[in-house]
């Protein structure tokens, strides 16, 4: 089993930054890719991003790209979400979530079998 444990959200004001933090403990060797995803109010949960377990591979999805960057400390088995530029829109619940089989990073929240609980993050205008 693998625990994934998030921080770093709060309240910003448009157009700053925010680094979130995803630590992975226990049978991490069994994580393919990690994603970010987030939710909004009244939206459904919508893909950011991800990286491979060997931090090879990423992707981002068009809304961040740019903006945002996903990085890996591999021996604190902790990804990053670095968030530049924020936005009002970008106000939601992110996740981070673990994939025991995909070789490449998938948009596709039912890949993931493991959730974090979730770090809320709060865009002023």
């Amino acid at each position: 089993q693998v625990q994934l444990v998030e921080s770093g959200g709060g309240l910003v004001q448009a157009g700053a930054s925010l680094r979130l933090s995803c630590a992975a403990s226990g049978r991490t060797s069994s994580i393919a890719t990690m994603g970010w995803f987030r939710q909004a109010p009244g939206k459904e949960r919508e893909f950011v991003g991800g990286i491979s377990w060997s931090g090879r591979r990423t992707a981002l999805a068009d809304l961040v790209k740019g903006r945002f960057t996903i990085s890996r400390d591999y021996a604190k088995n902790t990804v990053f979400l670095l968030m530049n530029s924020l936005k009002p829109e970008d106000t939601a619940v992110y996740y981070c979530a673990g994939d025991r089989h995909s070789a490449d990073v998938s948009p596709h929240s039912y890949a993931y079998e493991y959730w974090g609980q979730g770090t809320q993050v709060t865009v002023s205008s």
